[in-house]
């Protein structure tokens, strides 16, 4: 089966439709697929449910599909460095389903291994157990949360073979794996694609099963908060 595909655009072709759920990977700027979110724009496709640790910075990543009105719900752990989402969430504009950041990724691990629920300590007692089911285990509550199953995922790697078997490059193995794994179909990109075989098994962050399309290309890596400090004075 053909896995690699020429562009964003190409390998996104035939798998978009309106409401739709993504999964994307990425933690703030880092690991994000920069390549598909261009497509996702360009596509024009609407009233998309994302569920991602956080939605880009403004006008950069996620964030572009924010600007465009393309994203109609989040499911995130985090809010902060984007003025445009805070704005659309606090006016109405945007619904927002938060969650703990350790339960975003185990709710993408969950439906990537087709477990439906279950149960954690995170959130009891808070706004996030709020109409959840409460289950007690040897004396301590704990509430249900479902895994989650996404029409799509797009994430971006460090290399793959031509079969999918992905490597991801330091800090982008956040939450990319777990949301490749959660997705019916998984398009990734990545900066490099080497012969199938030339990958070490044991340095394979996810198996290529997981794995539907892949692109190849350049990307931006923009540093999301750059800080230096200012030369000493000789």
């Amino acid at each position: 089966m053909k896995k690699v595909y020429g562009s964003a655009a190409e390998a996104l072709d035939g798998l978009l439709t309106d409401g739709m759920l993504i999964a994307a990977g990425g933690f703030g700027l880092c690991g994000i697929p920069e390549l598909l979110i261009d497509a996702l724009v360009e596509s024009g496709v609407k009233d998309l449910t994302v569920a991602s640790n956080n939605c880009g910075v403004d006008g950069f990543g996620l964030g572009k599909l924010l600007d465009t009105k393309q994203i109609s719900k989040m499911m995130s752990s985090y809010v902060g460095e984007n003025k445009e989402f805070m704005r659309q969430y606090l006016g109405g504009e945007l619904e927002l389903e938060f969650n703990p950041q350790g339960t975003l990724a185990e709710r993408m691990r969950a439906g990537g291994c087709g477990i439906p629920g279950f149960y954690t300590k995170t959130g009891v007692g808070t706004q996030i157990a709020k109409g959840k089911e409460v289950k007690v285990f040897n004396g301590e509550e704990y509430i249900l949360e479902e895994g989650i199953f996404a029409d799509l995922s797009i994430v971006k790697a460090w290399k793959a073979d031509e079969t999918g078997n992905l490597v991801f490059r330091k800090t982008a193995r956040n939450f990319n794996p777990p949301a490749a794994m959660c997705g019916k179909v998984c398009v990734v990109e990545v900066e490099e694609i080497v012969p199938t075989g030339s990958i070490d098994p044991d340095l394979i962050h996810l198996p290529g099963v997981y794995v539907h399309r892949i692109i190849q290309g350049e990307h931006e890596k923009r540093i999301e908060q750059r800080t230096t400090r200012k030369k000493e004075e000789a």
